[in-house]
């Protein structure tokens, strides 16, 4: 990475050559000229530090390594490392690896100007968690974003690619105390980050109704794109699906672990004798859109569990069925394209256009139905919806519909309890007649009160 190679170099590098480098880092940086005058001005005496007082362990030491091994040895054992690196690179997540570079790269340009090791290897306990909390506060006043305060989140998020980059050489790091903790200067900062940040706002489930609004007001367009939004939107609400699942993001595509569902990933059945049965690949399109069922694999998602399987039934609307939704898609992309691997949120044009629906496209559409069925006035502002409304109202139609914290769990493929956060309470249905009930009088008595107050009396006396 860039900042490997700077530090590999001694940090013999301009500002101007790491500006170039990595220019997303530098290109909002409010203070970028006095950064670049402490840079320039500390470079010299940088330079003139023992060599052991650098972080050599920054440097790749491959060479090294293989330096001491006989000659027939070395080509594999570099083999081995490289299978060793390679795997290092692809088990961690492209989109936190970058933010991890970014974050360390500031870091090690913050300590330039008193000369830290960024290691902080023999720095006192208290320059340390003066330098970690200082550039804390410097994430936290957005210094190293787009100059904006940003949340404690954001915070954490720098303080942890910090601490797994160090480790990564070390095998522990300076932010933490021997039981994992945070050293408690750091743990008493995000505390008081946390308690100055405004209430997060949590996007709010939607009905049914809305889904199949778009959907039905797709039937009506004329383009391809439009109809494969509508259906889309109404697949999402009954798989409860992750919108990276079923649509692409215009940029950093591949930098997320999530698969999105392909041609390849659609099977269908078809009762026969009151039993499934699947229909082949090749099925023609009359057997397809009257399929009884669905299934929907997913090679990889976002928690890391691979070739999760979600099935549907249909639910015997001929239009509104997430059964018939799947159906149009496959009927409409195979008249285009034979290729198994393409995205289910491909589209073709009569005019030849072809494209992608985008996460922007499908929350685009939600805000517009959200107004069209007036969800202002349920209590629901359009602000608050968006593409995670459609997995929490699955969610919570399940819930609503008598179906088990577990049933649910399995449907949503969560791993945690978390997708309990979607099931909201503050929906009119969670308390429908519990006023009523609440009104019984129940004659209980409290049958630990005599004994409670014996023992009173006689450590008392009476």
């Amino acid at each position: 990475s860039p900042t490997t190679n700077m530090l590999d170099r001694g940090w013999g590098v301009t500002f101007s050559e790491l500006t170039e480098r990595r220019p997303e880092a530098f290109a909002n940086r409010t203070v970028q000229q006095q950064q670049q005058t402490a840079w320039e001005a500390n470079l010299d005496r940088l330079k003139r530090r023992p060599p052991d007082k650098l972080p050599k362990d920054l440097k790749f030491r491959g060479k090294e390594f293989l330096a001491i091994l006989p000659d027939f040895l070395k080509d594999s054992y570099k083999g081995y490392r490289c299978t060793a690196d390679a795997a290092i690179d692809n088990g961690r997540v492209e989109e936190t690896a970058k933010n991890r570079d970014k974050y360390f790269a500031h870091w090690c340009l913050f300590l330039q100007p008193w000369g830290a090791d960024p290691y902080l290897d023999s720095t006192p306990f208290v320059d340390r968690m003066h330098h970690i909390t200082s550039f804390a506060g410097r994430v936290r006043q957005g210094d190293v974003g787009r100059g904006k305060q940003v949340r404690v989140g954001t915070v954490r998020s720098a303080l942890a690619a910090i601490a797994q980059t160090i480790a990564m050489d070390r095998g522990k790091t300076p932010l933490h105390n021997d039981l994992g903790d945070y050293h408690l200067p750091i743990r008493h900062m995000l505390d008081g980050f946390e308690k100055v940040d405004p209430p997060s706002e949590k996007k709010l489930a939607v009905g049914i109704d809305l889904p199949e609004h778009c959907c039905a007001r797709a039937k009506r367009a004329c383009s391809a794109k439009a109809r494969a939004i509508g259906d889309l939107i109404l697949i999402a609400f009954y798989f409860l699906l992750r919108i990276g699942e079923y649509t692409i993001k215009r940029t950093r595509n591949n930098s997320k672990r999530t698969v999105q569902f392909r041609m390849r990933d659609v099977i269908f059945f078809k009762k026969s004798q009151g039993r499934l049965q699947q229909l082949p690949r090749t099925a023609p399109n009359r057997d397809i859109l009257s399929a009884d069922g669905v299934t929907l694999r997913l090679s990889n998602q976002k928690n890391g569990y691979k070739n999760a399987c979600i099935h549907q039934e249909h639910n015997g609307h001929e239009f509104l069925s997430p059964v018939r939704a799947v159906g149009r898609r496959v009927c409409h992309i195979r008249q285009h394209s034979t290729d198994p691997d393409i995205f289910l949120s491909a589209f073709f044009e009569d005019d030849g256009r072809n494209g992608d629906v985008t996460d922007n496209d499908i929350r685009k559409e939600l805000k517009l139905a959200a107004i069209a069925l007036n969800y202002e006035s349920r209590g629901i502002p359009v602000t608050r919806i968006d593409t995670h409304s459609l997995r929490a109202g699955g969610a919570n139609a399940l819930h609503l519909s008598g179906y088990s914290d577990r049933e649910i769990q399995k449907m949503g493929r969560w791993t945690s309890e978390t997708f309990k956060e979607y099931i909201q309470e503050q929906l009119s249905s969670f308390t429908e007649g519990m006023s009523t009930r609440m009104r019984q009088r129940f004659n209980f008595v409290n049958v630990e009160g005599g004994i409670l107050n014996n023992i009173t009396n006689t450590i008392m006396g009476y």
